[in-house]
């Protein structure tokens, strides 16, 4: 019997990260409504942690603000980009040909005590959600957390991989 290749298919199996993106996405959506009630384009809700960072520590090396966020070089690189896209930060050569200086601009610092409140709200409201339903999304992820040091997500998908 031949095996069509929609049934050998895997990405025809719901996807179990889906609804965990779709959620964070939508969460995100939201706190981008409450940018716009307040009157505020261009600003996206990751935009809030690079941009406070800088408000308190002033001018950063994008390798700098990276390391002081705990995220990839590539990521804030690619954050960085879209903030001086909005006008938000500006750029300049740094202490090396290889760096590049991270600044507020004037908009992006007048901006800083808004997102310095909404985030502040956005954290009441995960601990609301967190008393609210049973299993708390900070302790599931801390649970998870814990489970892959035991046991990397490497170590278990190689446990699962079947080669052709």
């Amino acid at each position: 019997m031949t095996i069509s290749h929609h049934e050998s298919d895997p990405t025809r199996v719901p996807d179990p990260w889906r609804p965990l993106h779709e959620l964070l996405a939508a969460m995100d959506a939201e706190i981008e409504q409450v940018y716009r009630a307040r009157g505020i384009e261009g600003v996206r809700p990751r935009f809030a942690y690079p941009l406070i960072r800088l408000a308190h520590t002033g001018p950063l090396t994008i390798r700098e603000l990276a390391k002081s966020l705990d995220r990839s070089h590539s990521a804030i690189s690619q954050t960085v980009a879209a903030l001086r896209k909005e006008g938000l930060v500006t750029t300049e050569p740094g202490p090396d040909a290889r760096t590049r200086r991270v600044e507020l601009t004037e908009r992006g610092r007048s901006l800083v005590p808004f997102l310095e409140a909404e985030w502040r709200a956005t954290h009441a409201t995960v601990a609301e959600l967190d008393a609210e339903v049973p299993h708390a999304l900070t302790g599931v992820v801390e649970e998870l957390r814990r489970a892959l040091e035991r046991r990397s997500m490497r170590q278990r998908i190689l446990d699962h991989l079947v080669e052709p």
